[in-house]
């Protein structure tokens, strides 16, 4: 189902900055993790971060672990996604999605509520 609204996308340099924001009017967020997907064109759903729903406690794939930091604030019923020092590699729509508890954090299949995305290109 989508009911998650993403926002904060765009076109950045090399080596910036984007915040994403992730929200939703239907669902009450702070009972959910909150992960982050990306698609690359051609490429399949890549799970790059999820944050738990009550202790916070962040997980992210190498690939970002360092550059990109997930929090969430329940009171706004909204996630983030910082993204810092932006590669060519890191273009593509970023989806929020969220599910019970943060077994399999990675697998898209495991999430039951999406957004639509937003496309993220990084490009000189």
């Amino acid at each position: 189902q989508v009911v998650l609204v993403e926002s904060g996308g765009g076109p950045v340099q090399p080596g910036g900055t984007l915040r994403l924001s992730c929200e939703s009017g239907r669902l009450t967020l702070k009972y959910y993790a909150i992960g982050w997907f990306r698609q690359a064109p051609g490429k399949d759903r890549e799970g790059i971060a999820c944050i738990a729903s009550s202790e916070f406690r962040p997980y992210y794939i190498d690939a970002v672990k360092g550059r990109f930091t997930i929090s969430r604030d329940n009171a706004k019923n909204t996630a983030y996604l910082e993204m810092n020092n932006l590669k060519p590699e890191d273009t593509g729509v970023y989806y929020c999605a969220a599910k019970l508890g943060t077994a399999d954090w990675w697998s898209a299949g495991k999430y039951e509520f999406w957004g639509q995305g937003t496309q993220v290109t990084v490009s000189s």
